[in-house]
């Protein structure tokens, strides 16, 4: 809201600054004097254009009082130097030019500032009178996202629940790796990769998670793979790795770099199931084993029950008598329940 009206304002300071300069008596080019109404919207369309690339890159955190005072003080610092330097190129032209660039840099140049001051204060730190900005990145250390976590999409599931205050980091090779899972002939994993663009803005879009691109490209790592590509910008950041790759997570973990196997937060969040506990599935299919039938909880465990693969289709009753956990997942073994009463 405070941002509106200082979008609010920066018109009205511009259509009013314009307004005055198109009136008659000034010194104009003659298009201007000739069309002074057309001069006007031009003049004031050019002025917005920044507003329009303002509205475009939505991420913005700022201190008011303070953005707008160092982005002013800045912004028509820059446009003084500005207009000094190019008073050499423009000496012989008519006043009325340099007049029109004067007021074009003095309007814009300090909004620019402002903009630039409101996104990107937690990247340095500089102090003035009575106001102090600090770099402050959320959380320890920053969260790398692989092209796994992103295609799963159970990230934006976490991000949303407010649980996570660490930077998430997408490097350029991992964005491009999904773009070219997305535009793969095959089917399947066309809808993969384009599933991952859409978390990737979704994560974007999201108030409570802070997204950052990273430069890093495969051709800074002379042939290596996408994994240790990931696993070096984990080391350059002191990161933790976000995937849900069973062969990323080792190898990272070798290399004592911290992982966060999706798998393994979705398995400690499940319900608890112990021996002897009674669960009720629909046999789905057969299992591995002869006699074996698999099926299925509301949470997606599989269940593998000894001697239900007659069962295909109906419901039964299934006494726990182990449980199988592991990164790849979680797998509950049982028996029919009335075939442990005989």
């Amino acid at each position: 809201m405070l941002l509106m009206i200082v979008r609010a304002v920066y018109v009205l300071v511009c259509a009013g600054a314009i307004a005055t300069y198109v009136s008659p008596g000034a010194d104009h080019p003659v298009i201007v004097t000739e069309h002074p109404l057309a001069a006007f919207f031009v003049l004031l369309a050019a002025t917005q254009l920044v507003t329009l690339l303002d509205l475009i890159i939505r991420r913005k955190r700022i201190e008011v009082i303070s953005s707008i005072y160092f982005g002013l003080l800045v912004g028509v610092l820059l446009s003084y130097l500005l207009v000094l330097a190019l008073q050499p190129i423009m000496e012989n032209q008519a006043t009325s030019y340099q007049n029109v660039v004067a007021m074009l840099s003095t309007l814009v140049l300090p909004y620019l500032c402002i903009s630039m001051l409101l996104q990107t204060k937690d990247d340095f730190r500089f102090v003035i009178p009575y106001v102090e900005f600090s770099r402050t990145l959320k959380g320890d250390k920053p969260l790398i996202l692989d092209s796994s976590a992103l295609i799963d999409g159970r990230i934006a599931d976490v991000v949303e629940t407010k649980i996570l205050d660490s930077q998430l980091v997408v490097p350029q090779f991992i964005l491009k790796e999904v773009q070219d899972i997305a535009d793969s002939n095959d089917k399947v994993r066309r809808t993969r990769g384009r599933r991952g663009l859409e978390i990737l803005g979704r994560l974007q879009n999201s108030p409570h998670a802070e997204v950052r691109m990273d430069d890093a490209r495969r051709s800074d790592f002379n042939g290596l793979s996408v994994d240790q590509c990931l696993i070096e910008v984990a080391k350059r950041l002191g990161g933790r790795v976000v995937t849900n790759d069973f062969n990323l997570n080792k190898v990272a973990s070798v290399q004592g770099i911290d992982v966060i196997n999706l798998n393994d937060v979705a398995n400690s969040l499940r319900p608890r199931y112990i021996p002897g506990e009674r669960l009720r599935i629909k046999v789905i299919r057969e299992g591995e084993s002869p006699g074996q039938g698999v099926g299925y909880l509301d949470d997606g465990t599989m269940v593998v029950c000894e001697q239900a693969s007659r069962l295909i289709g109906k419901e039964i009753d299934v006494i726990v008598t182990s449980v199988l956990q592991s990164s790849a997942g979680r797998m509950i073994f049982g028996r029919q329940v009335h075939s442990t009463q005989h």
